[in-house]
């Protein structure tokens, strides 16, 4: 009885690491998961304050009988031995009248269980699988992405004066990604969202773009120190595709199953499709610095396939445009692939 009586009091404390102990490790996201249920708060108030009064009557009625026992004068022999039979009937008795009670602790710990998951009070197993289905729904969110990748001009021409000349080049995007699993327990999901990309060509050997009187672009020697060369085109940029997912379907009780659909080894392929914002000609030497937005004749349209490995939240990807980087007739055929790193964020 004093092993329940101790169990009783330490449930408030200890009855989330028994939830976690006893079912599914489930990650959630709630103060209230250290909180205690209304009910079992109520339920154990009740259940202390009736042991209580148990106890004061008891110890009431036990202090008259050794008040008694004392005025037998009796040598401290006999005395100890009948005040020690006295103690154990009256604990005896406080036990039996605690056990009367009633007090279901398996019940209370089952309650606070609910709570920690649930986040409320229920009361039968319908409102439980309510909950349940409410809390483990598909996956479907819109989240945030940043990426960095190293870029490179593919040909299957001769090579032509930007492909013999080309130098570190690379694609920076952020935006928001569009995540829908298409059921609770379903390993596919469709991906979409908006990007913004810019891509950064960069030239080797002292060359940099430059305009003719047609506003036509090409290769120019720079005479002086060259310090920074930089094309960068930004791009808005949509992607349509799929992703599969290879975590394990969990259970989350009441034979409602579910697949976290954001964590694990994930694969996913899409397609993307962009239009240009903006081309900023960047050069800056010992001779002059130049900061020009205008017509370099980039392709204004750009679209390709991408292929993405990812674990959680950190993906690596490759991407191909079917796209030239330029219109037609200047370095025609250069096509962009990039290979590079993405970080989810929400």
């Amino acid at each position: 009885m004093i092993k329940k009586f101790i169990l009783m009091g330490c449930v408030c404390l200890f009855s989330t690491s028994f939830y976690a102990q006893k079912t599914l490790k489930i990650n959630l996201n709630s103060k209230k998961e250290t909180e205690v249920s209304p009910i079992v708060k109520e339920k154990v108030e009740e259940y202390a304050a009736k042991i209580n009064t148990i106890i004061q009557e008891e110890k009431k009625l036990m202090e008259e009988e050794l008040r008694v026992l004392q005025a037998k004068d009796l040598d401290k022999t006999e005395f100890d031995k009948e005040k020690a039979q006295i103690a154990d009937r009256y604990s005896e008795k406080i036990d039996e009248r605690i056990e009367n009670l009633g007090f279901d602790l398996d019940t209370v710990i089952e309650k606070q269980v609910r709570y920690s998951l649930l986040n409320s009070d229920v009361t039968s197993n319908e409102e439980i699988k309510a909950k349940l289905l409410k809390k483990f729904r598909p996956g479907r969110s819109i989240t945030g992405y940043f990426s960095y990748g190293i870029m490179a001009l593919t040909n299957d021409l001769p090579d032509n004066e930007l492909d013999k000349n080309i130098g570190y080049s690379s694609n920076l995007e952020f935006g928001l990604k569009l995540h829908y699993q298409f059921s609770r327990t379903s390993p596919w999901a469709l991906t979409s969202g908006l990007g913004f990309s810019w891509r950064t060509l960069r030239t080797d050997n002292n060359l940099v773009f430059a305009k003719d009187v047609d506003n036509g672009i090409y290769l120019e020697n720079y005479s002086g120190s060259l310090d920074k060369n930089k094309l960068r085109t930004g791009y808005i940029v949509v992607p349509l595709g799929i992703q599969y997912n290879f975590s394990k379907v969990k259970d989350a009780g009441m034979d409602i199953k579910y697949r976290n659909c954001y964590e694990g080894f994930k694969v996913g392929a899409n397609i993307y499709a962009g239009v240009q914002m903006s081309t900023n000609n960047i050069i800056k030497g010992n001779e002059a610095e130049l900061r020009q937005r205008g017509n370099y004749q980039v392709n204004p349209f750009v679209y390709g396939a991408q292929f993405t490995v990812s674990y959680d939240n950190i993906s690596l990807f490759v991407k191909k445009d079917f796209s030239n980087y330029f219109k037609d007739s200047y370095f025609k055929n250069d096509r962009a692939l990039t290979f590079g790193i993405s970080i989810g964020f929400e």
